[in-house]
């Protein structure tokens, strides 16, 4: 990771097949169409590249039209966007999914694209997704929400390894051991839920507070920079200006080693939200189709 400048040219990682990542960027998770648009386009002019949506979470076309109307080149930013749980046949399904992605958000390419689930046919869909790449409809491609077993499973049995993993990754499920293991494949780790969406109590937990007070830095600012400095690509959401400029302003400062083992302190090494293990939840994600 290159980081030796200021927060207007935001540090790239170099993910597995070459391409050049942003290492901070901005989710539109849970942010509704209508505030979305409005949402992308501040965090394009705050200095935001990479972008990451879904098709699940249906702004798709409301960020499209934030990228249509910044007026900054296709080439500059990053775009991540992800695969719902396919019905059957998964192959072909994928590729319209992909299509309809693509339409929505108004683009020739994706830079990323994600499964988002680990569930359903996800080979028949992985396999749809190694042609997107080397068609080159998307620049590289990945998945979300894979435990380390079946990540695994995936890079051994398949041709093409995911460049990405975006799991939850927060002060309270740091993920360090899934971490080593993804790096060992060469697969780049992001992190969705920096924040724990303020759970756990979060913005006002002490340790994290003491350590931006020695910095002049926010807890939010703090946790960017801990996932920043651990290689963590990171999406932190907000829809307001104040914050996503805040959140941007993480690259003038480095955390010591004695910051960093304190922060590491804090892992429960758990979700703060919920378990795709739990049979619940298997047959919740899985029975969702997007309408």
């Amino acid at each position: 990771m290159n980081d030796s400048h200021s927060s207007s040219k935001i540090p790239t990682v170099t993910l597995n097949n070459g391409v050049e990542m942003p290492i901070l960027g901005f989710g539109v998770f849970q942010v509704g169409p209508e505030e979305t648009e409005k949402a992308v386009r501040e965090a394009l002019a705050a200095g935001y590249r990479l972008i990451d949506t879904a098709a699940a979470y249906g702004n798709e076309e409301a960020v499209g039209a934030a990228i249509a109307g910044s007026g900054i080149p296709r080439e500059e930013l990053f775009v991540t966007t992800k695969l719902w749980v396919q019905e059957r046949p998964a192959e072909q399904n994928t590729t319209r999914a992909f299509e309809d992605s693509l339409r929505k958000l108004g683009l020739d390419y994706v830079d990323l694209y994600l499964i988002h689930q680990p569930f359903g046919d996800y080979y028949a869909q992985w396999r749809a997704m190694e042609r997107l790449a080397a068609d080159g409809r998307t620049r590289a491609i990945g998945v979300s929400n894979f435990a380390s077993d079946r990540i695994l499973d995936l890079i051994l049995n398949n041709d093409v390894a995911p460049a990405v993993n975006q799991i939850e990754t927060n002060p309270f499920h740091q993920r360090a051991d899934d971490q080593g293991i993804l790096a060992s494949e060469g697969v780049q780790i992001e992190s969705w839920g920096p924040f724990a969406e303020g759970k756990n109590g979060l913005f006002s937990n002490h340790l994290l507070t003491e350590v931006g007070a020695g910095y002049g830095k926010s807890v939010a600012q703090v946790v960017l920079r801990w996932l920043i400095q651990r290689g963590v690509v990171v999406i932190p959401k907000t829809v307001s200006p104040a914050r996503m400029a805040q959140n941007l302003d993480v690259f003038d400062f480095t955390l010591t080693d004695a910051d960093m083992a304190k922060i590491a302190t804090l892992d429960e090494g758990s979700t703060q939200f919920f378990d795709h293990r739990d049979p619940d939840m298997v047959r919740w994600l899985s029975a969702r189709r997007l309408a």
